[in-house]
C-alpha cells in the first residue's frame, strides 16, 4: 500500500519490561532503551491510502488513525513495531487491515483538527466506552540534532503481527522523519489501558511530524 501520514504526534512513556512482556508474543524479543520498554500512543491522519498503482478515493482513502504500540525484535533479529491496538475511522480500512495484515484494528469515531497552532485529536471506539482519547498538542521547532532515543522511538521500518499463532511481518518504507519538538496541552485517554496495560505515569515524551509519504509491503512469514 501507499499512503501519506499527516499531523502525527508521538507520545511515549517508559514501562517496566515485566509489565509489557505478557502482552507480546513469546517469539518476539522486547526492544529496550535504557532498560525500559517504551509504549507509544500515536494519533495522526492517513491520506491517499491505496494500492501502489491505483488512484486514491477521496472519502475512503482519507481518515484519522490512532495506534498504541511498543517495540520488538522479530525472529530474524530485525527491529520492528508491535501494535497493541489501532483505531481508525473507516470501517472498510479496519476490515481490510484485519484481513490483510492481521492487525488489531478497531472502528472508531475520530477527528484531527488544526486550530490556533494546536492539533486536536479526538477518538471514541465504537461499541466501547472505555477506549477514548482527547489530545491537544502544540508543535514546535524542527529537531536539528536527533538523539539516540529520538531515533529509537521513530525510525522503525517493520511491523509485526500474529496470524493463526504465527508471526508475520511487513516492511515499511519512507524518508527520514521531519521531526519537531512538541508539547502536550491536554491529554485524556483510555486507549492504553484498553490494551491491558496499566495507565501510563508521568508526562510523555513528545515528538511531532507534519507529513511523510509511506509505502507498506505485503505481509510475509517471519
Amino acid at each position: 500500500m501507499r499512503q501519506t501520514w499527516r499531523d502525527l504526534t508521538f507520545l511515549h512513556w517508559r514501562y517496566d519490561p515485566a509489565v509489557v512482556r505478557p502482552l507480546v508474543p513469546g517469539s518476539l524479543q522486547l526492544d529496550l532503551f535504557d532498560g525500559a520498554a517504551w509504549v507509544g500512543l500515536i494519533p495522526f491522519s492517513i491520506n491517499d491510502l491505496t494500492l501502489p498503482h491505483a488512484p486514491a478515493l477521496p472519502w475512503l482513502s482519507n481518515f484519522p488513525e490512532t495506534n498504541v504500540r511498543t517495540y520488538v525484535i522479530d525472529p530474524q533479529g530485525r527491529r520492528a513495531v508491535w501494535f497493541f491496538s489501532l483505531d481508525a475511522a473507516r470501517l472498510l480500512a479496519v476490515i481490510g487491515a484485519r484481513t490483510g495484515y492481521a492487525l488489531p484494528y478497531f472502528w472508531a469515531r475520530m477527528s484531527v483538527e488544526r486550530h490556533n497552532g494546536l492539533v486536536h485529536y479526538l477518538s471514541r471506539r465504537l461499541h466501547s466506552v472505555r477506549a477514548t482519547s482527547d489530545i491537544r498538542t502544540r508543535p514546535g521547532q524542527p529537531i536539528a540534532l536527533r538523539s539516540d532515543l529520538d531515533l529509537f522511538l521513530t525510525a522503525r521500518f517493520r511491523l509485526c503481527a500474529r496470524r493463526f499463532g504465527r508471526i508475520v511481518t511487513a516492511g515499511i518504507e519512507h524518508p527520514p522523519w521531519p521531526l519537531h519538538r512538541a508539547e502536550v496541552v491536554s491529554l485524556q485517554q483510555t486507549l492504553v489501558q484498553a490494551t491491558g496495560l496499566p495507565a501510563p505515569g508521568g508526562a510523555p515524551l513528545v515528538h511531532f511530524s507534519p507529513c511523510i509519504d509511506v509505502r507498506v509491503a505485503a505481509p510475509s512469514a517471519a
